[in-house]
């Protein structure tokens, strides 16, 4: 009888893994034809206007007329003498800033204040919540009536209390209109910010905090010492997620105030826009986004390094 011809083991199993490989090339290729159209969506729609943008930058381009010219840095110059861009920079950072510090302590008031089981939480979590499902036109618009002079809401509560409410006038005050619309910003992301901080509350063990009122916490102590740190995740994407929101502050700017009075709202992003769009000086305006881009990038990054290094220490 002939003997059949048997394959050793250790080439079999090459044989194997060789086919596996090839397969699982194969289908790495398919799942990258997968991801092809968002890679080329992104590419059209953010990569190639982003480059275009360094490339205005350096030009005369005023949005329409395609025979425009190289002016090197006059530019960068021209923002930066009239004083425009180190009005914007201000104006965004103490934008910035109040969002930052009220929206967090507020909203963190707020998680600590609904962290509870009496009746109708649900309800008042919910009402708290409702400003974040308005779009920001609309909240402009509702905020315009409630400070307008005279016969707004505020000015007609002053009436009737007999303070003459003409005299309010907060979005046309050079000093505080900017306050006014940050005011605005932080009652129509509190609600979106408490759940964060009520999600975090609420994933806290409870034998951790009977843990602490055994050895003597206090609730203050309880909160300062042990739920506190124990929030420093959600204390990071709430922090980051405000500053993104007032970095890229348009919206109020532009309905409630257009920018006024004065220059005292100007922020980067109107800036940008009044620039480009009212001016027709494209190429100042995508002069002035590139600072912004390398102002925006500095100020995430020292942010996030600065964040990741206090929740190591709260750790």
């Amino acid at each position: 009888m002939e003997k059949k011809e048997t394959i050793p083991k250790s080439r079999g199993r090459l044989k194997e893994k060789f086919f596996k490989k090839n397969q699982s090339l194969v289908m790495n290729n398919r799942l990258f034809l997968f991801v092809l159209p968002a890679i080329i969506i992104f590419g059209i729609f953010w990569i190639w206007p982003f480059l275009k943008l360094f490339t205005y930058s350096v030009t005369n381009f005023n949005g329409f007329n395609q025979n425009y010219d190289n002016v090197g840095f006059e530019n960068f110059k021209a923002i930066w003498s009239s004083g425009i861009l180190t009005n914007s920079i201000k104006n965004t950072l103490i934008y910035t800033i109040l969002l930052v510090i009220g929206g967090n302590v507020l909203a963190l008031a707020l998680a600590f204040a609904l962290n509870s089981k009496i009746k109708g939480m649900t309800f008042y979590r919910s009402a708290a919540y409702i400003p974040a499902l308005f779009s920001a036109i609309v909240i402009g618009f509702i905020w315009s009536y409630v400070y307008m002079p005279q016969s707004g809401l505020i000015a007609s509560v002053m009436n009737t209390f007999g303070i003459d409410g003409s005299s309010f006038n907060i979005l046309g005050d050079y000093g505080k209109a900017l306050y006014g619309i940050t005011i605005v910003d932080i009652w129509k992301n509190v609600g979106q910010t408490m759940i964060i901080y009520l999600a975090g509350l609420q994933t806290i063990d409870d034998s951790i905090l009977e843990s602490a009122k055994m050895d003597g916490c206090t609730d203050t102590q309880l909160i300062r010492f042990v739920k506190i740190p124990l929030l420093a995740p959600s204390i990071t994407i709430n922090i980051i997620l405000s500053v993104i929101n007032g970095l890229k502050a348009f919206d109020y700017p532009f309905i409630m105030t257009n920018g006024g009075p004065g220059d005292s709202t100007n922020t980067l992003m109107f800036s940008i826009y009044k620039m480009a769009f009212t001016e027709q000086q494209f190429g100042k305006a995508a002069a002035f986004s590139v600072v912004a881009f390398i102002v925006i990038i500095l100020i995430t990054a020292f942010l996030l390094i600065f964040m990741n290094k206090k929740e190591r220490e709260m750790d």
